[in-house]
């Protein structure tokens, strides 16, 4: 009975030292450098974030947040790296809508995106929008409908590889429009802008950062944007929402993450950093040139993250199931 009382205490006592040791690192963090990964290569849309936010996010945690590019795999070879990291704070991931589809493009996935994170919230939405080579035969939205449906296996819809995001508001496209179109990979959106540009691709979905200058140069002709709601950038560009694809909505989504079981102390000092940068007047003029939209605060949260995850995830995995695309 005494060896068993003496066993208890020890335990007890074990656990009461772990959660002190646990509760003092949370109240020191971070005392270092803490590791942002980006599942791309440097310069690409989700790394321009990232280096965005980086610097203000430092200056509110007192430490830097160094951008790390783990690449490969649509995001999920860092994915999976930040899920098996130590869950202390000094390793945080930020990613696209990757997180939302890969459970469907993926038949063997290392991490699940509920269960295998923490979330601290929403980062930026940039929208997209629905292009054309500048001399397609139809002239409007009403028009392209009646077009594609006439002559779909002749009308060619580029994309910047199988899983991108470029490719998944084409299916959401060809869904709706019930239509299936003459598909072609690129490997990137650059090779496939200046295909379109050239002429020797009709259609296109691609993000304003890209697509507002050559909208405003005349270059391209514009069918819609991807948003509920109109751009200022573009104002006079309708929707595809409003113009009958409802509830057409496809945005460049982006959120930050821990790995699960990172302490909740840790977890509210990398949101606060988070609103900080969010806020920075620098970060939300770059961010509005870019045409891209800063979330509502409640959105930059674990809760409007998880939420939105939840509601992607139902969006496009039966999307792709029905398209019957496997990304391995």
């Amino acid at each position: 009975m005494k060896l068993k009382l003496n066993t208890l205490l020890l335990a007890c006592s074990a656990a009461l030292s772990l959660g002190a040791a646990t509760q003092a690192h949370s109240q020191a963090f971070p005392d270092k450098p803490v590791a942002l990964v980006v599942p791309f290569a440097a310069g690409g849309p989700t790394d321009v974030v990232a280096r965005m936010i980086a610097i203000p996010m430092g200056k509110a945690l007192g430490q830097t947040v160094l951008v790390e590019n783990t690449v490969g795999a649509g995001g999920t070879i860092a994915a999976t790296r930040v899920a098996r990291a130590t869950p202390n704070g000094y390793t945080i991931f930020i990613h696209h809508m990757g997180m939302a589809t890969a459970p469907a493009l993926y038949k063997k996935l290392n991490f699940d995106p509920l269960k295998d994170f923490e979330y601290i919230g929403q980062v930026v939405d940039v929208p997209m929008t629905l292009l054309a080579r500048k001399d397609f035969p139809a002239a409007n939205f009403a028009e392209l409908q009646t077009y594609v449906k006439a002559n779909a296996g002749k009308v060619s819809l580029a994309n910047a590889g199988l899983g991108a995001v470029s490719h998944l508001c084409g299916l959401l496209f060809m869904s709706q429009m019930g239509v299936e179109l003459n598909t072609i990979p690129y490997k990137g959106t650059g090779p496939a802008m200046n295909d379109l540009l050239g002429g020797q691709v009709d259609l296109l979905c691609d993000q304003t950062t890209q697509t507002v200058p050559l909208i405003k140069e005349n270059r391209v002709k514009v069918y819609g944007v991807t948003s509920l709601t109109r751009l200022a950038a573009l104002p006079n560009v309708p929707t595809l929402n409003e113009q009958g694809l409802k509830g057409f909505e496809v945005k460049v989504w982006h959120g930050m993450y821990a790995p699960k079981g990172t302490p909740a102390p840790v977890m509210e000092k990398l949101n606060a950093a988070l609103k900080a940068a969010m806020q920075d007047p620098v970060v939300k003029q770059r961010l509005t040139d870019l045409s891209s939209d800063i979330p509502p605060m409640d959105k930059i949260s674990a809760t409007g993250l998880k939420t939105h995850l939840e509601t992607e995830i139902s969006k496009w995995g039966p999307v792709i199931k029905k398209a019957g695309i496997y990304a391995d």
